[in-house]
Order: C-alpha cells, then structure tokens, then sequence
C-alpha cells in the first residue's frame, strides 16, 4: 500500500454527496472525516485505502474528472449532458431519480406537435438544443434562466420549458403539465480516461463491488 497512488472522488454536494457515503460504506469504503458537518476541511482522506474525497458543485465535477483533478466523480446524468466533457461515465448508481422533460400550459402541446418556432427557457442551454434540433428536427429560441424555469411560460417570456421533473408538484401548482419526456436522469459514476488506463484494476474492482451492491437492491 505505500507507493500505491491516492485515488481521488469528486462528490457533487448535498444529498448526491451523503447517498454517495451510504452506498460507498455498504462495499467498505468510509471516510469519518466527512461526516463532521462542521468541518472546514476541503479534501478528506481515507489512509487505510488511499483514497481522497472533496465536494464540489454539482456542474463542477465533470471539470475536475476530465483535468484528472479527481480520478472519479459521482454527479447527476443532466450535468454530464450539459457540461459534455470528454470523460467516461461507468455506472448508473440508481438514485436521484427524475427525469428532463419539457413543460408548459397544455395548449403549447400543439406549438410542439406542429414544429412551431417557438421560446424555450431552460438552465440546459445544452440539453434543451440537443432535443430540439438533433431529436426533434424543430427550430426553437432557447432562453438561459438560473432561478426558477416554471415562471417563464407564466409570464410570457417563452412558450415551454425544459426543466427537471422529480414528483411535478410544482409544475401542477403552476399549472403547467409535462409535455414530452427528453430523457430519465439520475446519479451516475464518471472516470478521467487517464486514470481508467492507469488505475484500471481498482477502478475496475470499485465498480463491480458498487454494481454488486446496487442489484441487491
């Protein structure tokens, strides 16, 4: 173990992070230092098994991963499609659950069927144009928001959304439906393609051990 290299994980924050544990500690791998929610450590390490964990924003993570920066990242499907590095993505971690869908007020059902040109705001800039132009074959103005999506068909500013849906509470409340489903999301595993080559057998075996773990389920 002493001249073994650490392998490092980029965790995306929040309830990805603390799901991520839980899973990692069902195939043996802890780290105690991150369970201190007072902490202001950034990186903690795990000596035992060599390896390195630090938190980072959810789009942050494929950066690391593909600048090897972190050898491994843990992050939702929609930020792997948005963010497009050149990265591998290994194993789908079953949880995080949802799905991309476009939304809006159950009339704009027809500006899709019938490929009309029309306004689609979205924090998937990406995600949304991939849909529309390579899947759908429609023409659309794609508008960029951060803060919340559901108010831009409210108030005029587009026709649809394309927008994550988990229970679609707050598309009902705003009465807005799902229209079409773009694709189903969820955590997954992505790799630096240097450390897959170099690291492949503990790489190799962390995922087996994870997919092992996952089918129990």
């Amino acid at each position: 173990m002493e001249d073994m290299r650490y392998l490092t994980f980029a965790l995306g924050k929040g309830r990805l992070a603390d799901k991520t544990l839980k899973l990692f500690e069902k195939i043996g791998i802890t780290c105690e230092e991150m369970k201190d929610k007072d902490t202001r450590k950034l990186i903690f390490v795990n000596e035992d098994l060599k390896l390195r964990f630090f938190l980072a924003k959810g789009p942050d993570v494929p950066t690391y991963v593909e600048y090897g920066a972190a050898d491994i990242g843990i992050v939702g499907k929609d930020t792997i499609l948005e963010e497009g590095r050149n990265i591998y993505e290994v194993l789908d971690l079953g949880f995080g659950k949802c799905r991309m869908c476009i939304c809006g007020p159950k009339e704009a059902g027809e500006l899709l069927r019938h490929h009309e040109l029309i306004r689609v705001a979205t924090k998937y800039p990406r995600i949304a144009t991939d849909y529309f132009y390579n899947k759908k074959y429609q023409t659309v103005e794609i508008i960029k928001l951060n803060g919340s999506i559901e108010l831009a068909p409210i108030v005029g500013l587009s026709e649809v959304i394309c927008d994550i849906v988990e229970t679609g509470s707050t598309l009902r409340e705003n009465g807005l439906v799902v229209l079409e489903e773009v694709c189903p999301l969820s955590a997954r595993m992505v790799v630096n393609q240097v450390s897959m080559k170099m690291e492949n057998e503990r790489i190799t075996k962390l995922i087996s051990d994870l997919k092992t773990v996952i089918n129990e389920n």
